[in-house]
């Protein structure tokens, strides 16, 4: 992987293919420094993944995605009588990158899918065609949702109210718009947004670094908090809405967010706060019946035993570090797809909602 100058800096496109080429925009360095990552091979994609260059379920599998163009790419060209065969081993590398955000796997899938199907002779083209299908669904997904929510928001608060959301569930995170932030933007957009809260979100402050700097950008109203404000700021008035995104949902609507989102939800709950995610239909996982069954991410203790690259924790402690925890169905006011809202989920809601696409 190498750095290159910003092809088109704008929150709307973390991820771009150019020349060939797929561009990472580096999320790590936000907002001190935009450059995007050139990814040549699947081993650069899937470390770009893994390495938190890119992150967001939706993203994460639009990524994989032109990964495995990339793949069949090398592949036929190393060997064209054997690609489809050792392909395997690329899609192996990629699902292995990031173990919660289904979105990853649904891609994998879909482009595995085409590769059985594949009679061309070179399958670059049509894996690429697909790739960028891939990507401009996503971006109308979250344009839908973003409409599902604000008319939500519109029909249950009277005037303008504000929100807390949590980590980036923006254009960042998804093939553009964003999911929560999608609903943000189309809130503002209708004159029912006065102020958004981004948590800080520990310990990689995706909310002060990525969902600050892309409101921002946008011109919509936003605050940073430390993470554990929101009970405070809840209990003072004025929030109507928590809004956050998903990296997979279970079949019986329970929620699996960023860590932290559980605690947002039981203080929504606690303080009259109605709690809204929105995710696309791809993260939702009916192979599996409950949060409990998805596994959750542990990363390097050291990310919260530093800060900056300053180690704050003292010598010989060690650190519990999830990147998710599961949010219980009966805890979520609403999931906004972009086949349509599920209110109060359960199993039979869910079931309803992928039945109907």
């Amino acid at each position: 992987m190498e750095m290159t100058d910003p092809l088109a800096i704008h929150p709307d496109n973390a991820v771009v293919w150019h020349d060939d080429r797929l561009y990472l925009l580096d999320q790590r360095a936000l907002p001190g420094a935009t450059g995007f990552i050139a990814c040549d091979s699947t081993a650069d994609t899937a470390r770009a993944i893994a390495d938190m260059v890119v992150r967001g379920a939706p993203a994460i599998g639009i990524t994989a995605a032109y990964g495995m163009v990339l793949a069949a790419r090398d592949r036929h060209a190393a060997d064209a009588a054997v690609w489809r065969e050792s392909i395997g081993a690329d899609i192996e590398l990629l699902a292995a990158s990031r173990p919660t955000a289904v979105n990853l796997f649904w891609a994998l899938e879909r482009m595995r899918r085409l590769i059985d199907e594949l009679d061309a002779d070179d399958p670059t083209p049509v894996l690429l065609a697909e790739a960028r299908a891939i990507h401009a669904e996503d971006v109308a997904a979250c344009r839908t949702m973003g409409d599902f929510g604000a008319e939500l928001i519109a029909a249950g608060t009277p005037g303008q109210t504000d929100i807390i959301t949590h980590c980036n569930a923006g254009a960042l995170a998804t093939g553009g718009y964003g999911t929560a932030l999608g609903v943000v933007r189309s809130a503002y957009a209708a004159g029912k947004l006065r102020m958004v809260y981004a948590d800080e979100t520990r310990p990689w402050l995706q909310g002060s670094r990525l969902t600050a700097w892309e409101l921002a950008q946008s011109g919509i109203p936003v605050t940073v908090q430390s993470d554990n404000v929101a009970a405070s700021l809840m209990a003072r008035g004025g929030v109507g809405w928590v809004v956050v995104g998903s990296d997979r949902i279970a079949a019986n609507g329970d929620v699996c967010n960023k860590i932290g989102t559980y605690a947002l939800a039981v203080l929504a709950r606690h303080h009259g706060v109605r709690f809204m995610v929105a995710a696309p239909t791809s993260t939702i996982d009916m192979q599996v019946a409950s949060g409990a069954d998805i596994p959750i991410e542990e990363r390097d203790p050291a990310e919260v035993l530093a800060c900056g690259g300053q180690r704050v924790g003292p010598a010989g402690v060690e650190a519990h570090n999830p990147v998710f925890d599961v949010t219980p169905a009966a805890l979520v006011d609403y999931i906004v797809t972009e086949r349509g809202v599920v209110q109060q989920p359960d199993a039979e809601k869910m079931r309803a909602l992928m039945a109907g696409g």
